[in-house]
């Protein structure tokens, strides 16, 4: 009995350790089924993170890559409105010289600048003179003032005399500026190196007394020397006569080109000249500068 419950109890054990040996087995190997999870999973959510970065740049590129490729398409279609604008104004200008070639009238020309023409009469003479500036800045020509001591200056709407005020002279350019008060309308001085040979031009002045005249005709040539030996005179051959001094020769988009100055007297018909208005440009911001201290003429 007493070597059968040794037995027994030997079978016991040896169950028992059995048992503690699958069990252990059976806990190793859910762990390490356990880890290689852990470990595929760590692999695979990796590979995620890596193909969402790879992804996502890829993404990124492409992106900047079509905002790259929509900057340029803008860019080229906003050169080819520019060109389209510049070639349409360049055929609005050529028709207005084709207009004006089969003998339009400048009547609306006329009508829409002489508010801006001024009559100056002086002790000495008379001539013409233009508004430059809506206060009332007057340029004219220095011979059309020079030596007087008294002047007045009369506008198209019979307003008038006005006091004037001299504020500065360009003898060697034979230019003045003059100031009245009030508030007015005035003329744009045009680009004169668009001038072409041939185009209509229209001249608004006193000859003669006879205010507020105008004479029309063409530019037979350009960059004429003139009296100060300057190679910057319009000649036309509008009729020119005294009194026409100081005012405005006008082309037919309504800007002044030059103003009259002088022309060859004698048997000589169709010679007047004009200085060109990019010299009254310089010549006009350089008074009033020297004067005022500011700029009347944006170029």
């Amino acid at each position: 009995m007493v070597i059968r419950k040794f037995r027994e109890k030997s079978n016991q054990s040896v169950n028992h350790a059995r048992l503690k040996k699958h069990h252990k087995w059976m806990i190793g190997s859910f762990t390490s089924l356990v880890i290689i999870f852990m470990v595929i999973m760590g692999i695979l959510l990796n590979g995620l993170i890596v193909k969402q970065s790879v992804d996502y740049t890829t993404l990124t590129n492409k992106i900047n890559e079509l905002q790259t490729n929509i900057q340029s398409q803008i860019n080229l279609l906003s050169g080819s409105l520019a060109d389209t604008q510049l070639n349409l104004e360049e055929n609005q200008q050529q028709l207005s010289l084709l207009k004006a070639s089969v003998g339009e009238d400048f009547s609306g020309i006329y009508s829409n600048s002489v508010d801006s023409v001024v009559i100056i009469s002086t002790d000495t003479g008379q001539g013409t003179g233009f508004i430059i500036d809506e206060e009332g800045y007057i340029v004219t020509n220095y011979h059309v003032i020079e030596g007087a001591t008294r002047a007045g200056i009369y506008t198209s709407d019979e307003e008038g005399p006005y006091q004037v005020a001299l504020i500065g002279k360009d003898v060697f350019m034979d230019l003045a500026l003059l100031k009245i008060d009030g508030d007015f309308e005035e003329l744009e001085l045009g680009d004169s190196k668009k001038i072409q040979v041939g185009e209509k031009v229209i001249a608004i002045g006193n000859p003669y007394g006879l205010q507020f005249s105008a004479t029309s005709g063409s530019v037979s040539q350009v960059h004429r020397k003139g009296p100060n030996g300057l190679e910057a005179y319009v000649q036309i051959d509008a009729a020119i006569n005294p009194g026409n001094s100081g005012g405005p020769l006008i082309n037919k988009q309504g800007e002044v080109i030059g103003i009259v100055n002088f022309k060859i007297g004698g048997e000589a018909e169709g010679l007047g000249f004009a200085l060109e208005s990019n010299y009254i440009k310089e010549t006009t911001n350089e008074i009033s500068e020297r004067e005022l201290n500011i700029t009347l003429i944006d170029n």
